[in-house]
């Protein structure tokens, strides 16, 4: 399962890098559900909407610096630890990502919890 989620993420930091359809699309289930917060009730729903929203909400890729970590797994599920710095003066994160992969390595669920960090 670590290799899974070691290519799910190479796949997701490049689409974050390219913000092409493609990239983004490959990445999930037709069906997906990308949760921007737990039990989101604005959850992006279907592969075509997460890669709208995820369009509407891009970031360019000189923006930010992302580092990661696997925390663990559960059967179909991954939990990694993230770390984002948006450069400038722009906030520093830390991220929770929850994504549970399905037997082709696409996600079908995706729910992330992002905290900023206080200086």
């Amino acid at each position: 399962m670590s290799e899974a989620v070691r290519s799910w993420m190479e796949k997701y930091i490049a689409a974050w890098t390219t913000n092409e359809p493609a990239d983004i699309r490959a990445l999930f289930t037709e069906d997906a559900v990308y949760e921007t917060r737990p039990h989101d009730r604005d959850a992006w729903r279907g592969r075509e909407q997460i890669v709208d929203r995820w369009l509407e909400a891009r970031d360019e890729p000189e923006d930010w610096i992302f580092d990661w970590n696997l925390l663990g797994t559960d059967g179909p599920l991954a939990f990694v630890q993230g770390f984002t710095d948006y450069l400038g003066d722009r906030p520093v994160y830390d991220n929770l990502w929850v994504i549970r992969l399905e037997p082709d390595g696409r996600a079908s669920a995706f729910t992330e919890w992002f905290m900023e960090r206080k200086a």
